[in-house]
């Protein structure tokens, strides 16, 4: 052994050679979660192939689950070997070390939080430990402390990141070394984390607390995504490895998804501008059909989604501005801070015009949708109304941001969905998905005593955070 090791080098990769791979692969994979599973639950699109296994129709099959849980936990191996291995490999280099573990503890917060989101309980603090500790059977943790965990790891990554200094542009697909903007972005991904543990009044305290925190309070402290130059996104380049993953897909593959009524109708009634970077025509006109069909009655498909969508370089989306401001927005419109950190409809305003600029459109195309009467803000709406209002925005500054439309639904029950006549799961929007068969063969006593305590594994069982099913 000793004479094939190199005394002038680490035995492990340096952070920055396992930085870029875990990114694109993790939103390589999360841009696949968007496709078929996202869009079709959030009608966006509608599945038209068969006739069973519907994810649209809330008739989802265990084998759904196993590849979001393997992909995940295997890039979770790779952003947690950064934060090991940056002490060894850049000794010396405080701020470089900082850097590397800020970045690892942001990634592991923003994949750990999509699988809980995802499934529940979930293996947390023994997790991806086999290699190095012999743990191939972890246990299940509660969602609720995997959150308080997850706040404590952003808490850190923002101080280690606060006497960071720039990496290589080339390790970074994301923001090319600028170390300022991953700050940003974790303190932003906290923000979203607090706001979706809002409802729960075990944490009320320390939430409401923590966003006064970052919003207003102490915001010199907390730093948040400023602009759409500041998202968080690994913007495809089309040269490889930085190819978006839906270019590998056939034109009759990406027009097998026809677009949903829903998507389709709210779009051209409030006359979006950005209609166009999202949709394709059939016959001159844009036209979608409905979700939730009953079996046997598949509609004529019409309307897909924009054949340029498959090598956009916006469909890697992590965080980005728009979904930061309409964050703000509900923060304000819930009366979470005072109206000296800003008022809702500044906040809405800014993330409207946040999402038609960063798709393309002009701000003057931003600033006439917003006088739309059907779109403008009220003040005199209901909280109930605003809250409408807010998220169907948010739900289109989530397109392609992995399940995040999907979770912020079961949170709100905003915007709300028509219901189909064919849907299943008692019409009820899946709370989760079912643990992979794999995590059930692998590790049956932990699954098992998981099942015990969050309920029943199936598409009903509420996870902590949310408080009702829609």
């Amino acid at each position: 052994m000793e004479l094939n090791t190199d005394p002038n080098s680490s035995e492990k990769a340096l952070p920055e050679y396992l930085m870029a791979r875990a990114l694109t692969q993790t939103v390589t994979n999360n841009m696949s979660r968007t496709r078929t599973l996202t869009n079709e639950l959030m009608q966006v699109t509608v599945n038209t192939l068969v006739e069973t296994d519907r994810i649209f129709r809330y008739d989802i099959a265990n084998s759904v689950s196993e590849a979001p849980w393997n992909n995940w936990f295997l890039q979770l191996t790779d952003f947690k070997d950064m934060y090991k291995s940056a002490p060894e490999g850049y000794a010396g280099n405080e701020k470089l070390i900082n850097s590397f573990k800020g970045i690892s503890l942001i990634c592991q917060a923003w994949v750990y939080s999509m699988i809980t989101d995802t499934y529940g309980d979930i293996p947390y603090f023994t997790s991806n430990l086999g290699g190095t500790s012999g743990i191939f059977t972890p246990k299940f943790d509660r969602q609720k402390e995997i959150y308080l965990d997850l706040f404590e790891r952003l808490e850190e990554a923002n101080e280690l990141l606060s006497n960071a200094s720039n990496i290589k542009a080339t390790s970074d697909p994301v923001y090319k070394g600028n170390i300022s903007y991953w700050r940003k972005l974790g303190n932003s991904l906290y923000l979203r984390l607090l706001l979706r543990a809002s409802y729960k009044e075990e944490v009320q305290d320390f939430v409401f607390e923590k966003i006064r925190e970052i919003v207003e309070t102490n915001k010199a402290n907390y730093p948040l995504i400023s602009s759409n130059d500041e998202s968080a996104i690994l913007r495809w380049t089309g040269v490889a490895p930085y190819a978006s993953p839906y270019v590998t897909l056939t034109d009759a593959q990406w027009k097998q998804p026809k677009a949903a009524s829903f998507f389709v109708d709210k779009l051209l009634y409030y006359n979006d501008p950005c209609i166009d970077a999202w949709l394709a025509k059939h016959n001159g006109e844009y036209e979608g059909i409905p979700s939730g069909y009953t079996v046997g009655q598949t509609p004529e498909g019409r309307s897909t989604l924009a054949a340029t969508l498959k090598s956009s370089p916006l469909t890697g989306n992590i965080m980005n501005y728009g979904e930061v401001q309409l964050i703000l927005a509900e923060i304000a419109a819930r009366e979470l801070v005072t109206s000296a950190a800003g008022t809702a409809q500044s906040f809405y305003n800014a993330g409207v015009t946040a999402r038609i600029t960063l798709w393309g459109k002009s701000s003057s195309a931003a600033s006439t949708y917003l006088a739309n009467p059907n779109v403008a803000w009220d003040n005199a709406l209901s909280l109930d109304e605003k809250m409408e209002k807010i998220h169907y925005q948010k739900y289109l500054t989530l397109l392609y941001t992995d399940i995040q439309a999907w979770a912020e639904y079961r949170r709100t029950g905003h915007p709300v969905l028509p219901k189909g006549p064919g849907l299943m799961n008692d019409a009820i929007m899946p709370t989760r998905l079912y643990y992979p068969s794999s995590a059930q063969a692998s590790n049956p006593a932990n699954y098992k005593e998981a099942v015990d305590i969050q309920g029943p594994d199936n598409l009903k069982t509420l996870t902590w955070w949310q408080t009702q099913t829609h």
